[in-house]
């Protein structure tokens, strides 16, 4: 199975325009990496924008 690519982009740009890493950190990270560090910016994100 493969990772759809337009998934992939969306991932990097999420997590690049957040934390400002580069392109290629970002790449390095596992799959599952990636995924837990979009989530943990949504969990912030929703935390910040509820005013918590």
């Amino acid at each position: 199975m493969t990772y759809a690519a337009a998934r992939l982009y969306e991932e990097v740009a999420y997590i690049a325009y957040h934390f400002h890493w580069q392109r290629e950190a970002i790449l390095d990270l596992t799959h599952d990496e990636r995924r837990r560090w979009v989530r943990e910016i949504a969990r912030i994100n929703t935390r910040v924008n509820e005013g918590g």
